[in-house]
């Protein structure tokens, strides 16, 4: 708008036009090449208008208190004049009195009221409203939970290429919320909004990618979209980054990236990063070793509930490797990762046990996690559950048992089980020996070998 125009349309509402007055506070509230942005006079102009009912320029005025634009912030204005418009049918009015009302700005928090106003504005077909309206039966808030109804605004909203509306709908397609599970509408919506810039899209987007759900499996666009996430700091996207770059899944392996993405995760509290990151120092991988910050993260995740991560806190314990030894805290990280399943640390819990460290000897106890970690196909464990067998600790002495572990355990690669295997031959038939290796083949069709 050039100056002639501007004075013209001033002339125009200092006569108390209402349009003109709607038209300058616009003008001033956004400005352009010919006409800088002046708050104030946006706020002057709009107020003289709303005072006339102009449900637009009330809707402006409010979003001037609410913001603070021209005037002092102040959330009971801003609710009054919001609600003037709304009472209109105003629909971005109605949203933004929705928003007063959900969280508590310039009047009482109230759901229902909340929700009330939110439909207003989604039945005017307005695509904020509808993600919101789509929040509230997703989350039960305002109204009695309903994933049908929730699907259904989410997908208004989407279609009119609302980012936020396109990831929730592509979350009901993937959960089957609301409607039939169906991965290849999920990816279609979540990369629609990942498209539309909406991070956390990325990241389910890298999902996707990544376990072949709704497209073909592909890490190098899973590593693409989990880049793009992580840059803008999703920590589960770090996370899953650290891991691409550790293993070397959708780009050259590079340790050191991997540890630079694990500690931005770990920093912001992601358990799994915690544990990865304590791997990096505990090993020396893209960073000095230091067994000091093993512990440390170690630590971090193992009280998050990380199994692996207590198994490693038990190892530190256990070496007095960052942090003085101590064999009572490493049985207990040893049986919290245990009773999660974890094998390894099933086995050296049974190996505690058998020893009296850290806990009383009880050969029982230790047949007990030996063989829990052996059915789950630990080398290790298996050897030692054959030695129990053989010399009868914690079980009754059974040399077809141990031959049986010990063939098991050898196939898996343990030298020690070797060595055994021949010593424990001699105490049994051919007949024997065969029945148990009919045994061992059999364990094999069911279990993949180490």
């Amino acid at each position: 708008m050039n100056k002639n125009k501007l004075n013209k349309y001033i002339k125009k509402a200092e006569k108390g036009d209402v349009n003109s007055q709607l038209l300058l506070g616009l003008t001033y509230f956004t400005g352009d090449d010919k006409i800088p942005a002046n708050n104030k006079e946006a706020f002057k102009w709009f107020k003289a208008a709303a005072e006339q009912g102009l449900a637009e320029a009330q809707f402006y005025l409010g979003a001037c208190y609410f913001m603070g634009n021209g005037v002092k912030q102040d959330d009971n204005e801003a609710f009054r004049w919001f609600k003037a418009a709304a009472e209109q049918g105003f629909e971005y009015a109605q949203y933004n009195l929705g928003i007063c009302y959900e969280y508590g700005k310039g009047v009482r928090q109230d759901y229902n009221e909340a929700f009330r106003w939110f439909k207003a504005a989604a039945e005017n077909g307005y695509s904020e409203a509808q993600y919101n309206l789509g929040t509230c039966y997703l989350n039960g808030q305002g109204v009695e939970q309903d994933y049908n109804e929730a699907f259904r605004w989410f997908k208004a909203a989407a279609e009119q290429g609302l980012a936020n509306a396109q990831y929730k709908l592509g979350y009901c397609y993937y959960y089957g919320e609301g409607v039939r599970q169906d991965y290849n509408e999920a990816f279609r919506w979540v990369k629609a909004a990942a498209e539309n810039g909406y991070v956390n899209a990325q990241y389910i987007l890298g999902i996707c990618y990544s376990n072949g759900q709704g497209v073909n499996q592909d890490y190098n666009e899973s590593f693409r979209w989990f880049k793009a996430a992580a840059e803008q700091g999703v920590p589960e996207a770090q996370y899953s980054l650290g891991a691409y770059y550790y293993i070397g899944i959708g780009v050259k392996q590079d340790y050191n990236e991997a540890f630079r993405w694990f500690k931005a995760a770990a920093e912001q509290g992601v358990p799994e990063a915690q544990w990865n990151l304590g791997i990096c120092y505990d090993n020396g991988q893209g960073v000095k070793q230091d067994y000091n910050e093993a512990f440390r993260w170690f630590k971090a995740a193992a009280e998050q509930g990380v199994p692996e991560a207590q198994f490693n806190l038990g190892i530190c314990y256990s070496k007095g490797e960052g942090v003085k030894q101590d064999y009572k805290e490493a049985v207990r990280w040893y049986k919290a990762a245990a009773e999660q399943g974890v094998p390894e640390a099933q086995y050296h819990l049974g190996k505690c046990y058998e020893n009296g460290e850290g806990v009383k000897q009880d050969y029982k106890e230790a047949v007990r996690w030996v063989k829990s970690a052996a059915e789950q196909g630990n080398a290790g464990a298996q050897c030692c559950l054959g030695l129990c067998y053989e010399y009868g600790k914690g079980v009754i002495q059974n040399y077809k048992e141990a031959y049986y572990w010990y063939l098991i355990s050898s196939r898996n690669g343990d030298t020690d089980a070797e060595q055994n295997i021949k010593r424990i031959e001699n105490k049994l038939t051919d007949q024997q020996k065969q029945e148990v290796q009919d045994r061992v083949n059999e364990w094999f069709s069911t279990h993949a070998e180490e």
